[in-house]
């Protein structure tokens, strides 16, 4: 097997230091570098593989080792376009913009979906990233078609976005934590847009889950369900950690990811509060591993004989890149030196993919639904999209240092 030279760097630092007994840790922008490297290499093969499979993108491992792919309709889909729009950025390649274009354009009909909660993640992440990127009028189209369609499961009882429309026997009106992530796409869309509807739902959708989803310590519920009545809520569930009451791993990341977001788009001093608690529940817990990346579930039984989740660590470290430039200070040097630990960890050989390995993911490592047996210690999609986001904002923090 041969191995790429970035990969035997790593490795012989690694073992340089622990034969030394010092700790020498490879400079943090060789890091960023190699992360970006092997994301873009591991990314390319992946665009190539799926190239000729018409509407078809990138989910995880199957059991039996090979490819799983979705449609434009599944969750995820936003996220490998969205993935190649960052290292175009990063790398403007004619080949890398071939792809994130392609990619994007595979997403489109997701635009008049109204019967999923997840197009922030769908759209704004790829389309979102393109029009960023390249300001091309038809993205910004797209999604304003799409922000109207998402805006339909908005309820003005409840005041919240509902996610789900199933298990209807026990939730009335289910709103699951990873709602948060939708409510950058509605922001911006009001910024461009002009409709001040918009920004409404998703200060009334964070508000709401600002007062019932989170406990005293700011641990989170995954699934909070409300009366369609009164609009006051009536279940706090899990569905994919351990319990009821349980912290899922992936589930405070988005929580804390998402306030991250309502704290820089709306300024208002709550949802600054609101993730800086988040963010010190998770950087003091006393389960968090020594690498930084999170068990499946902080309060699973058999910690530490369990399985990690990389996804929830990248999305973390995204999160805690951007809040520490906007509460600086103490806090926001903890809270980049937390981040800096865990990208440094995400991008070891523990957990990053040796180049043309892993069927051309790039992180390793990730639990999906462990209550569901469903993608556990797999490659997934999404920690693939916010690893690279999180190189690229760290990228950005160090050019400017």
């Amino acid at each position: 097997m041969k191995l790429s030279t970035t990969f035997i760097v790593a490795v012989t630092l690694i073992v340089t230091a622990c034969s030394t007994g010092e700790e020498k840790k490879e400079p943090l922008s060789d890091v960023i570098e190699r992360g970006l490297s092997v994301a873009t290499q591991q990314s390319v093969l992946m665009a190539k593989e799926l190239e000729g499979e018409e509407g078809r993108f990138p989910r995880t491992i199957k059991p039996d080792g090979t490819l799983q792919t979705s449609d434009y309709g599944w969750w995820c889909s936003g996220f490998f376009p969205g993935e190649l729009w960052y290292l175009y950025e990063n790398s403007s390649t004619p080949e890398l913009k071939k792809y994130a274009e392609m990619y994007t354009d595979r997403v489109e009909p997701a635009k008049n979906m109204t019967n999923t909660h997840d197009l922030g993640f769908m759209l704004y992440c790829s389309y979102g990233n393109g029009y960023r990127i390249t300001q091309n009028p038809q993205y910004k189209e797209i999604m304003i078609t799409g922000a109207h369609s998402l805006a339909t499961r908005y309820n003005s009882t409840v005041c919240a976005i509902r996610s789900w429309d199933f298990n209807k026997e026990v939730w009335q009106y289910p709103v699951i934590i990873d709602n948060m992530m939708n409510l950058e796409f509605f922001t911006v869309m009001s910024k461009e847009t002009g409709d001040q509807q918009f920004y409404e739902i998703a200060d009334s959708h964070a508000k709401k889950t600002m007062n019932h989803h989170f406990r005293p310590d700011y641990s989170s519920y995954h699934v909070v369900s409300y009366d369609t009545i009164t609009g006051a809520p009536h279940a706090q569930h899990t569905h994919q950690g351990y319990s009821h009451e349980s912290a899922w791993a992936r589930g405070q990341a988005w929580g804390l990811y998402g306030y991250v977001v309502m704290a820089r788009e709306t300024g208002k001093p709550e949802y600054f509060e609101q993730a800086r608690n988040i963010a010190l529940f998770l950087m003091n817990h006393p389960r968090m591993p020594e690498d930084k990346v999170p068990y499946w579930d902080f309060d699973s039984p058999d910690i530490p004989n369990t399985y990690r989740d990389a996804s929830a660590a990248a999305i973390m470290a995204s999160a805690l890149i951007e809040l520490s430039q906007l509460i600086t200070g103490d806090f926001g040097a903890q809270c980049l030196a937390f981040a800096e630990e865990q990208i440094r960890s995400l991008s070891s050989p523990d957990y990053l993919a040796e180049p043309g390995t892993n069927r051309y993911f790039t992180i390793m490592h990730c639990t999906g639904h462990l209550p569901g047996n469903s993608e556990v210690d797999v490659p997934l999609t999404y920690a693939d999209y916010y690893y690279v986001e999180a190189l690229m904002r760290l990228k950005r923090l160090t050019t400017k240092n």
